[in-house]
């Protein structure tokens, strides 16, 4: 790292040194920026890994060089050094992601974490799908299947089905079917935002986002107890008939849950998604339509999806699935067949008490919430049965209720209910413009299309062989929803999947402006302009540009054309209007920049991932022509190069490999025209249309209207003064053939186009629901976090009065075993005994308002008086394991350190000190060991034994080390070399040497005979391993004489083969 400046080695030495942790997989999601490579990282490595890619790059010299050579450049790797510890410290944070599948009855919690690929969550029963079920006592809360239980016993307590209520004011139709389905339930009527809320008690009341927010932190509580780490970012799934005001509410009550919502994702999406990305081998260029019936506890939603791969800009070839139509039904679902049963059963046990008097089993809650249990189970059974018998014990009055239903009674008494089951398929259907013939599969999702009802008239309506039932009904949004939430998150990388989902209610833009129809006649037109059309893609940006307002203009923002929806669902929708805009500023835009050309008021919308329309900014753009002079650039303009730079050669957008479609910004089109409103509308779309197919450039007089950082503005000057410049350009080129001068060409520099924009302040009035001011958004959280502290001390003084409970029973029955009576005196057992009891006649008598500190403080009075009689039995189970243990280890070091003596001297590895070292402690255990054995068979059992099993494990540890010790030296030593004699002959290589070997012997020069040359004495075959391996070494006078007398020729081979 010598090529860092001090500051930056400091920083990575100490993040290395104390915050990366060994195997923590954050693969990016997204292409990461490796500052020293000036390249994309797409690849998935660890923390460790990118550090040391830092380090090990640094020292390339062309980044050494750049470093050296401008301090600029210093400034800019430390900021880069900066930017990329932050996030590899905030993907250490928290890396796992969870998605929670909403539905009506149940919900599924999934998670991604690193190891853990897309896995449902088990709740604290170890059951997949959690029920929807909220309990609000006054000091305490029930959830899940706890709630559930709890639903008999108190079932004005235990609220089911409050998504039904969100998003929705008072006098909605859905509030008062509410009502009339569960009259246990007071609801309160908030004036401020004209909704509801529940009534527990006269101090206890809360919203529906508020109880929603509590499950929300529920499931987050069950995903990190499976994932083992902190979770804060989730995907949740939400019915696609959601409006604006419905998908707000959800938003919120994720805020106060503290949760990150990564997406609101539409719950026939996700499945669809969970389909393609198992099934992604198949899908190909050729579309595939698949239509997926949904019908769960609550509603009933069909959708067309169709799938198929296509070329995206970064990735290449990906798969991709876009709604094409949606259709659904907002109360046929499993919930409303339930009711229906439950209202049959009622009328049967009526009849059964007839006549004694009895009052109706209507009104008693709880009669209703077991025969509402009941209906539930019925209708389980009779989906695979003919018959069943209902029967509730004791269902009011001490009354048992036995009845048999039939499956016939039961189609009977929804046979209303299935002639609304197609009605979705022919929405979807007319939605997507498609048929029938055009839809290959259709394909079951939800709990209630295991009816064989729904299913006979279903394959009717669609008029296919079979229904497909090869996916998951329950599971399978919760698992689209986690890989959506994978994509989503920084901290994984998943394989593309393009999705494109569907706008389902129109958008559009109203607003009204003064036209002069004759001369000196003025009146008002009212504009229309489609924002969002339905059945469009989203997410996706607009803009509207206002061309003929100077001052200050309201317009509004409402839902398009409904036509598709029936009278009753209109007005469960609600409001139709959404916002109205205020702008103010205006006029003093104008009148800032009197010498500019206006270009309109643009307002930029965005319909984000979630499906949520916000409005950006408004902004006022004007445009002048103005004429260059040349300037040297600034120091901060270079350092902004220099640090462009570094991130290889400019900005680059952040795209998503995954994900939701991002759709490009829409130009923005006329506001107003004067032609009629028709064709006004088709001008709009037609230039609306223009950028997507990206085939010519915007004329320079509509730029375009996003607000762009300073370095993409001029970008856009430079583009808009091209068009201009580029016919003078090529008529030079074309009569001179040679580029002009430097002067001339700043000379005949023609002028270029400046844009100017104001921001423009903005009004916001919601009309369809208000949305919690900030205030009492941030109460609501509290009292939600005060409420979660509250059941955290409860469970904890709980776990703390069980665990003191348990010690007295198990410490009570010890002491009636042989193992604790032998170390014990009967005096000792009689005190503990008695401590004991009158620690759990305590705990009876006053324990029930013990606090946690109380109950702590006596489990460790307990432990304490109890603990020398624990120590010695613990003692005593170790010591025939640890002894054995101990004697093993002496047997073997000792047979080692006699192998070590047995060494010739020549080999000897080990020296004299270490042997003896070894001897010495191997003596010193032995002596300890036999001492301290003989000293504890002195003492009796009841006594603090003498022979620890502590002690025993230090001497083993001690005596291994030192054996370890010279076995590593073993293992790495270097055999020493060979002596040679005094003349310098080598020895004769040993039989197993190669040939290589055997071809170095020295040839005596012609005339002499090998008699007459000094014979070498054999070599000890000790190392015949080495002498493979090693090239012999030849040393002193007498090699140095041979080699000289050998011919040049055999010289150059010698030093060949050596080398």
């Amino acid at each position: 790292m010598q090529g860092f400046p001090p500051a930056a080695r400091s920083a990575v030495r100490d993040f290395v040194g104390s915050t990366l942790q060994p195997g923590l997989q954050t693969a990016p999601q997204k292409p990461a920026l490796c500052p020293l490579l000036n390249t994309t990282s797409q690849t998935a490595c660890s923390c460790e890994t990118l550090v040391s890619c830092l380090v090990r790059e640094q020292n390339r010299d062309t980044v050494e060089a750049m470093v050296r050579r401008q301090r600029p450049r210093r400034l800019a790797c430390l900021a880069l050094m900066a930017v990329l510890l932050a996030d590899l410290l905030a993907l250490s944070d928290t890396l796992a992601v969870m998605s929670v599948d909403l539905g009506s009855e149940s919900m599924k919690v999934a998670i991604v974490k690193p190891g853990v690929p897309m896995e449902i969550v088990l709740n604290k029963e170890s059951r997949r799908k959690t029920p929807v079920t909220v309990t609000l006592k006054e000091n305490e809360r029930f959830f899940g299947d706890s709630a559930a239980s709890m639903a008999i016993k108190n079932p004005k307590a235990t609220l089911r089905y409050f998504q039904h209520l969100l998003g929705k004011q008072e006098n909605n139709p859905h509030v008062a079917l509410y009502r009339a389905r569960f009259p246990e339930h007071e609801l309160g009527f908030d004036p401020q935002r004209q909704t509801v809320y529940f009534q527990i008690s006269p101090q206890l009341q809360f919203s529906p986002e508020e109880v929603l927010s509590m499950l929300l932190n529920y499931s987050r509580s069950l995903a990190e107890d499976f994932a083992e780490q902190p979770i804060k970012d989730a995907v949740i799934t939400v019915p696609a008939f959601f409006n604006q005001a419905e998908r707000r509410a959800v938003l919120q009550a994720a805020r106060m849950a503290g949760l990150k919502v990564l997406q609101l994702i539409n719950d026939n999406t996700a499945t669809a998604l969970s389909y393609g990305v198992f099934r992604r081998k198949d899908i190909n260029t050729t579309a595939q339509n698949i239509m997926f019936y949904d019908m769960g506890s609550g509603s009933t939603v069909c959708t067309i999806v169709t799938y198929q791969t296509v070329k995206t800009k970064d990735a290449g070839m990906q798969p991709q699935l876009q709604i094409r139509g949606v259709g659904f039904d907002r109360t046929l679902g499993g919930l409303e067949m339930e009711l229906r049963l439950r209202e049959h059963l009622a009328g049967l046990f009526n009849e059964q008490r007839k006549g004694q008097g009895a009052k109706d089993v209507r009104e008693n809650p709880r009669a209703m919430a077991k025969l509402l249990r009941e209906a539930n189970r019925l209708k389980t059974v009779l989906s695979a049965n003919a018959d069943h018998m209902a029967q509730i014990e004791g269902l009011m009055d001490d009354v048992d209720f036995k009845a048999k239903v039939t499956r016939a009674e039961f189609e009977e008494l929804c046979a209303d209910l299935f002639e609304r089951v197609p009605r979705p398929v022919q929405q979807a259907l007319q939605s997507a413009q498609m048929n029938l013939d055009e839809i290959e599969q259709v394909i079951l999702v939800g709990g209630a299309t295991r009816v064989p009802k729904v299913q006979e008239v279903l394959l009717k309506a669609v008029g296919k062989e079979e229904l497909g039932k090869n996916i998951n009904a329950d599971e399978a949004a919760a698992m689209g929803a986690v890989y959506q939430a994978a994509a989503l998150s920084k901290a994984f990388k998943v394989k593309p999947f393009v999705v494109r989902d569907a706008v389902i209610y129109p958008i559009l833009v109203e607003f009204t402006r003064e036209v002069e129809e004759e001369p000196g006649v003025r009146s008002l037109k009212h504009n229309k302009r489609v924002l969002f059309s339905r059945m469009g893609p989203y997410p996706q940006r607009k803009v509207i540009t206002f061309n003929r307002y100077s001052h200050d203009f309201n317009f509004h923002i409402n839902y398009g054309d409904l036509g598709f929806l029936g009278p009753e669902d209109l007005r469960v929708f609600g409001s139709q209007n959404l916002t109205t805009v205020k702008l103010k500023g205006v006029g003093e835009s104008f009148k800032k920049y009197p010498d500019y050309e206006s270009k309109g008021i643009k307002a930029h919308f965005n319909l984000d991932e979630s499906g949520v329309l916000s409005l950006d900014r408004v902004e006022s753009v004007f445009e002048t022509l103005v004429e260059d002079s040349p300037e040297e650039e600034s120091t901060l303009t270079k350092l902004g190069n220099t640090i462009s730079s570094l991130f290889g050669g400019g900005s680059t957008p952040d795209t998503k490999e995954n994900g939701t479609d991002t759709i490009q910004e829409e130009e923005e089109g006329p506001a107003e025209g004067s032609k009629d409103e028709p064709g006004e509308q088709a001008e709009l779309k037609e230039e609306a249309e223009a950028p997507a197919e990206d085939t010519s450039p915007p004329p320079p007089s509509e730029p375009k209207g996003d607000a762009a950082p300073e370095g993409e503005k001029a970008t856009e000057k430079d583009n808009g003064e091209k068009p201009e410049a580029q016919p003078s350009e090529k008529g030079e080129a074309g009569s001179e053939g040679v580029p002009p001068a430097p002067e001339e060409g700043k000379k005949q520099k023609p002028a270029r186009k400046q844009k100017m924009v104001e921001e423009i302040g903005v009004e916001l009035v919601v009309l369809d629901l208000p949305d919690l001011p900030e205030d009492e958004l941030a109460r609501s959280a509290q009292k939600l976090q005060d409420l979660t502290l509250r059941d955290l001390e409860k469970q904890e003084r709980e776990k703390a009065a069980n665990s003191l409970e348990a010690f007295i029973f198990e410490t009570q029955d010890k002491l009636y075993q042989s193992e604790y009576q032998e170390v014990s005196t009967e005096e000792q057992r009689e005190d503990i005994s008695g401590r004991l009891s009158a620690t759990s006649t305590w705990l009876e008598d006053e324990g029930f308002g013990a606090t946690t500190v109380m109950l702590k403080e006596k489990l460790a009075e307990l432990k304490k008086l109890c603990q020398g009689l624990f120590f010695r039995v613990e003692e005593r189970k170790k010591w025939p394991e640890r002894l054995s243990a101990l004697d093993n280890l002496l047997n073997h070091s000792s047979m080692f350190l006699k192998g070590a003596r047995l060494i010739p001297e020549m080999d000897q590895i080990f020296t004299e000190v270490e042997m003896t070292t070894l001897e010495k402690v191997i003596n010193e255990t032995w002596a300890w060991k036999n001492a301290t054995v003989a000293e504890q068979a002195k003492l009796p059992a009841t006594e603090k034994p003498v022979l620890l099993s502590k002690d025993i494990e230090a001497k083993m540890m001690a005596l291994d080390r030192e054996v370890q010790y010279l076995l590593n030296k073993a293992k790495f030593a270097k055999p020493r070399p060979r002596p040679k004699d005094k003349n310098g002959t080598r020895a004769e290589p040993p039989l197993n040497a190669s040939a290589s070997d055997q071809g170095e012997k020295v040839i005596p020069p012609p005339g002499q005979t090998e008699d007459a040359k000094p014979v070498s004495e054999p070599e000890k075959e000790t190392r015949s391993e080495s002498a493979d391996s090693e090239p012999l070494e030849l040393g002193g006078p007498g090699a140095e004489s041979e080699q000289k007398e050998q011919p040049t020729g055999q010289k150059r081979t010698l030093k060949n083969d050596e080398l």
